[in-house]
């Protein structure tokens, strides 16, 4: 028992919370600033922060519900990967990570998606030029897509959502957990290795095929 209480100790002694709106380049830079003040350099980033719009028709969407998926999903992730090249090629020894949290719906959209599919489509291509660009300074990007993880957000997949064919239906879904795994399994390649793309989904869910 000791020693798990040291080890939770310990762990909380190395967590840091920022509080952080990654659509406003002024708070990403302080959201670096003091990680690197923190713990000295800056390892691996994940991209994570996401939003959705009301499933609405097209015709119905208003700018304001546009813009808000834009400027976090696709502004703030190029805002969290600019900061991170500045940090990890300064850093020694150098480099680094940069994980990215696209969708399954950058390849096939869900109904009344428009916004989110558009911004997941954007991060592929975040992806493709932060992996390219990064190489000279040993910096690795990678992207994972996830297909229905129970999280609080997925919730609504165990209880019916539209289908292509407007028809509704419980899809399947998949422990959180095994995401997490996931995404620390690409973090801990070293950097001469690179996980350039993985899906995770339920293995049931309408994805692979017509639906």
């Amino acid at each position: 028992m000791y020693w798990n209480r040291l080890q939770r100790t310990r762990v909380r002694a190395r967590a840091l919370a920022v509080q952080t709106d990654v659509a406003n380049p002024d708070s990403v830079k302080a959201l670096f600033a003091a990680t690197k003040k923190a713990f000295g350099r800056v390892d691996v980033l994940f991209n994570n922060a996401g939003v959705n719009a009301p499933g609405v028709p097209l015709e119905e969407l208003t700018f304001e519900q546009w813009k808000n998926v834009v400027d976090i999903n696709l502004t703030g992730m190029f805002l969290c990967i600019q900061e991170a090249f500045r940090t990890m090629k300064d850093q020694n020894p150098r480099g680094g990570r940069i994980i990215n949290n696209g969708s399954i719906s950058a390849h096939a959209p869900r109904p009344n998606s428009m916004p989110y599919t558009s911004t997941k489509h954007g991060v592929t291509g975040l992806t493709k030029s932060a992996s390219l660009d990064g190489r000279k300074y040993d910096i690795a990007c990678s992207q994972i897509d996830i297909g229905n993880a129970l999280t609080e957000m997925a919730a609504k997949m165990t209880k019916g959502v539209p289908q292509a064919n407007l028809e509704i239906k419980i899809e399947p879904t998949i422990d959180v957990n095994r995401v997490g795994e996931a995404v620390l399994y690409m973090a801990e390649q070293p950097l001469d290795v690179n996980v350039q793309f993985m899906t995770i989904m339920a293995t049931k869910m309408p994805f692979v095929g017509r639906g």
